[in-house]
Formats: C-alpha cells, sequence, structure tokens
C-alpha cells in the first residue's frame, strides 16, 4: 500500500474520531461487538455510526454485500475477515461467525460485524446478537439502510404512497431451507397492496403464480431492481405474471417489488433523469383522468 493512501486513511479515520467527539457518539470499546447495518450497497448510505466503527474497529468481520469501498477507513492494522454469507456459494456456517464473534471479544478486542443493508432485515444480525448475549458479550445494534427501501428509493420506487398503498410486506424469497417460504399468500395478497421481496429471484415465479391464485392480477405492476444503488443498478418493469421469467436473467443481488406505486418510477426515477430520461409529472394518470372527466 502507498504512503499516500496510507496518509488518506490516516487523515479520514482522524475526520472521523473529530466529528464523532463533536457529536458525543459512543465508541467502539474493548471486548465489545458492534452489530453495523452498511446499506444496501452506495457507501454514502452508511451511517456516521458504521463510519467510526470501521475506523476504530480491531477486527471487523465483513458479509457479502456490504462495500469493501467501506474498509479503505480500516486501521492498516485491523484484522479483516471474509464473513459472508451467499445463497448457493461456499461459506462460513452461521454458528462458526458467532464463535468467531465471542472469541474476538473474549480476547479484548473492538469487534464490527459489517453487514449489508441492515443487520435486524433479513441480515442474521438477530441470531449473531442472541449469540452473543448468551455469552454475556456486550453489543450494540447499529441500524442501516435496508434495500427494500433505500434500493426502491435508487430506481424512483417509493415503498409508499397514499395514491397506492397504505401498508407495505416485506417478505424473504429464500425459508431456511433455501425453499420458497410457506406463508399465506391468500391473505398477504388480499392485505397487502405492495409486497417487498428479498432473496427471491430463484423462487418468484413460484411466488408470483401463488399470488395469482390467490387473486393479484396478473397485469399488476412488478419490478426488479439489481445492484441498486451501485453505479451497475439496473431496474426492469414488468407485470406479475411475468416476474419469474424476469427475475431468471437478472443480475444479483436483487430486490422484487410488487404494487402499483412501481408505476410511480416513470415521474420519480431520479438516477435515470440524470441519465436524460424524461419523467412523467403523472405518472399515475390522475391528472390525465380530471382533465377527461
Amino acid at each position: 500500500m502507498s504512503n499516500s493512501v496510507l496518509a488518506l486513511g490516516t487523515d479520514n479515520r482522524a475526520a472521523l474520531r473529530r466529528l464523532a467527539e463533536t457529536l458525543g457518539l459512543p465508541r467502539l470499546e474493548p471486548g465489545w461487538v458492534w452489530l453495523a447495518g452498511a446499506g444496501p450497497g452506495d457507501p454514502g448510505l452508511a451511517s456516521l455510526h458504521t463510519l467510526h466503527a470501521i475506523a476504530e474497529a480491531d477486527v471487523i468481520l465483513t458479509d457479502a454485500l456490504a462495500n469493501k469501498a467501506l474498509l479503505q477507513l480500516a486501521r492498516t492494522d485491523a484484522q479483516l475477515v471474509d464473513a459472508g454469507k451467499r445463497g448457493g456459494k461456499p461459506s462460513a456456517a452461521q454458528e462458526t461467525i458467532s464463535r468467531r464473534l465471542i472469541a474476538y471479544a473474549r480476547k479484548g478486542l473492538r469487534v464490527l460485524r459489517l453487514k449489508g443493508g441492515d443487520p435486524f432485515v433479513f441480515g442474521r444480525g438477530a441470531e449473531e446478537a442472541l449469540a452473543l448475549a448468551r455469552a454475556g458479550i456486550p453489543f450494540r445494534v447499529v441500524p442501516g439502510v435496508t434495500a427494500g427501501i433505500g434500493g426502491l428509493a435508487y430506481a424512483g420506487i417509493p415503498v409508499t404512497h397514499r395514491d397506492t398503498n397504505q401498508a407495505v410486506t416485506f417478505i424473504t424469497g429464500s425459508g431456511a431451507n433455501g425453499a420458497a417460504p410457506e406463508l399465506d399468500w391468500a391473505a398477504i395478497a388480499k392485505g397487502s397492496p405492495t409486497i417487498v421481496l428479498y432473496m427471491a429471484r430463484k423462487h418468484a415465479g413460484k411466488i408470483a403464480s401463488a399470488l395469482i391464485a390467490a387473486g393479484r392480477d396478473v397485469n399488476e405492476p412488478a419490478a426488479i431492481i439489481s445492484n441498486a444503488s451501485l453505479k451497475e443498478q439496473a431496474t426492469v418493469v414488468t407485470r406479475l405474471a411475468a416476474l419469474g421469467d424476469a427475475a431468471a436473467v437478472a443480475d444479483t443481488p436483487a430486490i422484487l417489488v410488487i404494487g402499483e406505486n412501481v408505476r410511480l418510477a416513470a415521474g420519480l426515477d431520479w438516477l435515470g433523469a440524470l441519465s436524460g430520461r424524461l419523467l412523467d409529472a403523472d405518472p399515475l394518470g390522475r391528472e390525465r383522468l380530471s382533465d377527461a372527466g
């Protein structure tokens, strides 16, 4: 590593410390574990608590979906441990990760578990926190921006809008055994106007079929946002009946959303507008209907 990069890292860490001290933020103390969310991808969405912890940690166990650019803030002598879990790929067992957190903390180290999104939203953060609690290890949870909210916002899709939905349901598309979750799809189809699906690319077709069988419109808008909030972000807007086929060829990681609020992307895709997309100020057609009446 070049001296200029080392100097930049030192300056950044010093600036973070000064900012944290000014705001009276807590420090990551020896023997503690912080479970921190890194957001959906864009490093700018990581909180100050998370950035400060990265700069202070003795050991950082990183999730597969946490943006590795954030690790530039880590100390040069910090131990970086890959503890990512990706479906279908070799990865450490959850019990192994929890044991490592406990072992590092018992050595008196300042331990950071850096997770993509929010550690308590389909991130197994609660499992790790319970393991720490059973072992008597003090811990702090640092919430992060979850992809089901922040990722949709980067695609111009608000998770709620009073003209489209007053409720939203977040669902993991892959159960503990890797299969599609066994849920009351009829109740979800009836009670949730907007459905956000995590880790659902593999089972999107089966889920869509279950929703359609329960009464959802085959032409209901749906979208797939791949690499949300990153420069590689790609959004595919489709309909519920075609969601499985569209998801099968989408890049990963991907967040899926079903509901009328998907139509709002035509007017709210601010990221697309930066690249020249013309936005529709009336994506739901309400003003056009009013004029026609």
